[in-house]
């Protein structure tokens, strides 16, 4: 028997100026036997502001949501445990969330709020592609060494099972996804806040309305006859691959098997759904 009453699907983008179409944020909201509902907003206000208010009224209908988001939700441990010894993904979601200045019309300061994260760790920090003309004290354009040392895990465990997956620090250049996770785990720190909901891995979401995962697109077969664009093509196949999975309830599989993964996913680095790493 499904979980779920219907399936969203956020392709996320970290720009710093209103876009649509290609490389900007597409959404795909499935309820089983209609069509997918494909939503473009400019920017990511426009975006949560659309998120919010389809989670509150499925939530009112009393129809149960499961929301991927395609951005890491978490951080290798030795960002959390740079902050505070007893912190954890809940303390780095808050940061981020009370730190990054991010404007109606896209502006941030992801730049400047990875340079502060940095300044954390006694000397160089594992944040790294300054993507801006201006020079950053405190944030390199040159990855810096140290990884596992001095510095965080360069990858997350999830980061090392997913094929083409990239690393959380960089936040510039080629297949960067640094900026995607900083401003959008600001983002849902935000949307947790209004909204009642449990993150997966993270938290138990056995009885929760609406649950967060992080979710890979490029996980299953593109269909390019699904939508011209490519980031729209990928969130729809996703959402209809979520109602299928939950029919056959091997959903229900990949969700369950949480409690197994090692206690850094499940307290700093989150997981991929779809991806079962094991236990230690």
């Amino acid at each position: 028997m499904p979980q779920f009453d219907s399936y969203m699907v956020v392709d996320w983008s970290a720009n710093g100026t209103p876009k649509t179409g290609r490389d900007s944020i597409w959404i795909a909201h499935l309820r089983p036997g209609q069509a997918v509902a494909l939503d473009n907003p400019p920017t990511r206000r426009a975006a949560m502001d659309r998120i919010t208010l389809t989670l509150e009224e499925e939530a009112r209908k009393g129809r149960r949501v499961l929301a991927g988001f395609d951005f890491a939700f978490g951080y290798p441990a030795g960002l959390a445990r740079a902050m505070a010894p007893d912190a954890d993904w809940r303390t780095v979601w808050a940061h981020l969330h009370d730190h990054l200045t991010d404007t109606p019309d896209n502006a941030n300061n992801r730049f400047d709020l990875a340079a502060s994260l940095n300044a954390l760790f006694p000397g160089d920090g594992p944040f790294w592609a300054n993507g801006l003309a201006r020079d950053i004290p405190g944030l390199p354009r040159r990855k810096p060494q140290g990884w596992g040392d001095s510095l965080p895990d360069n990858r997350r465990l999830a980061d090392t099972l997913a094929p083409g997956a990239q690393e959380v620090w960089k936040l510039s250049g080629a297949g960067a996804v640094g900026g995607q996770s900083l401003t959008g785990q600001a983002a849902l720190e935000g949307l947790r806040r209004r909204v009642p909901l449990a993150v997966w891995p993270f938290e138990d979401h056995a009885k929760a309305a609406t649950v967060l995962a992080e979710v890979f697109p490029s996980l299953i077969p593109l269909n390019p006859a699904l939508h011209p664009v490519r980031d729209a093509a990928q969130v729809i196949g996703l959402a209809q691959a979520l109602a299928r999975w939950d029919a056959t309830d091997r959903l229900s599989a990949m969700l369950q098997a949480a409690p197994h993964f090692p206690t850094s996913v499940r307290r700093y680095e989150a997981m991929i759904l779809g991806i079962n790493p094991g236990s230690t």
